[in-house]
């Protein structure tokens, strides 16, 4: 199309157009999924359009079908033309709005295990990218090496994967969650994790037993749910399952271990929940959900050993 002496002046107006939708694209979308929302949509051909064809009719210049994108230019309202604002802003502002209160999946990846996550931040499509296995990392070795993972013949860092995952604490908000199991039932768990979450099932603490030393005892006295720790049984010479991550402990201040007829109870602030036959909150027992999944999936569970009770205790 030919604009004589005018092009320029339209010229300028697209470049101006670009700069607005850039600049609307920068601020207002947060994430990949959105821009491409964004661009598929037609709010990005609408601005441009929109744009030249104002351009067009001010410096007297007729522009085709073709020219106009096809018809896909908006029409501006008298309040738009006098104002220099496009047509439809207000409902890209909102839109954005909306968008900034989401959380942006790579941010929450980001954030460190034990974090709280407002559940009115997160979209109902994003929980389940939330949950899952990889790799030792680097930063994860360092962690353990030294701590909970020791130098052995028995299992080696690359048979272990790091999970991520979210649960609901015991103040009903979500919070990140992080295990170190076996690879071999790296699968059953986060499976395990992702159905007790979506049921709301509560767990008050996830992180890693190295946040506590790699001692069992403080991480069980904290009510910290962990798997992996290179460790011998308390009060032998046998290997924990717990040294080839496939054994895991849930609220284990509510399901303590229970040895000697009830004399020894480990941890030692769990006297309160020796007794199972009374009712509390967080109890593993048969009618349990925790107890029913991972029994489902193969797990043995501790509460039903007779040479001591650990009921907090599920292994493979």
């Amino acid at each position: 199309m030919k604009f004589g002496k005018r092009a320029a002046v339209i010229i300028f107006m697209v470049c101006l157009a670009c700069i607005s939708v850039y600049a609307g694209v920068s601020m207002n979308v947060r994430n990949m999924e959105q821009v491409q929302e964004y661009i598929g949509g037609e709010v990005l051909s609408q601005r441009i359009s929109g744009i030249v064809a104002e351009a067009a009719r001010r410096c007297g210049v007729e522009l085709s079908e073709a020219d106009k994108g096809s018809g896909c230019g908006i029409e501006l309202s008298e309040a738009d033309k006098g104002g220099g604002s496009l047509s439809g802003a207000a409902e890209s502002t909102e839109a954005s709005a909306v968008a900034e209160d989401y959380l942006n999946l790579s941010d929450i990846r980001n954030m460190e295990a034990g974090s709280i996550l407002e559940m009115e931040t997160l979209r109902a499509d994003m929980a389940e990218s939330l949950f899952y296995s990889e790799e030792l990392s680097p930063e994860v070795q360092q962690r353990i090496v030294g701590t909970s993972y020791q130098e052995n013949d028995n299992i080696s860092l690359e048979e272990l994967r790091y999970l991520r995952i979210l649960h609901v604490g015991f103040d009903g908000q979500a919070h990140i969650g992080e295990l170190l199991v076996n690879q071999s039932i790296a699968a059953d768990v986060l499976e395990i994790m992702a159905e007790l979450y979506e049921n709301g099932y509560a767990i008050e603490k996830m992180a890693l037993v190295d946040n506590y030393g790699a001692d069992d005892e403080q991480s069980m006295e904290d009510n910290n749910t962990s798997a992996f720790n290179y460790r011998e049984i308390a009060g032998s010479s046998k290997l924990s399952r717990h040294s080839l991550g496939l054994a895991i402990d849930i609220n284990p201040l509510y399901n303590p271990c229970i040895k000697n007829g009830g004399t020894s109870i480990s941890p030692v602030n769990a006297g309160d929940y020796a007794d199972r036959s009374q009712p509390f909150a967080h109890k593993i027992d048969e009618n349990d959900l925790c107890y029913q999944l991972f029994t489902e999936h193969g797990f043995i569970w501790g509460g039903h050993w007779n040479s001591l009770k650990d009921y907090q205790h599920f292994e493979k």
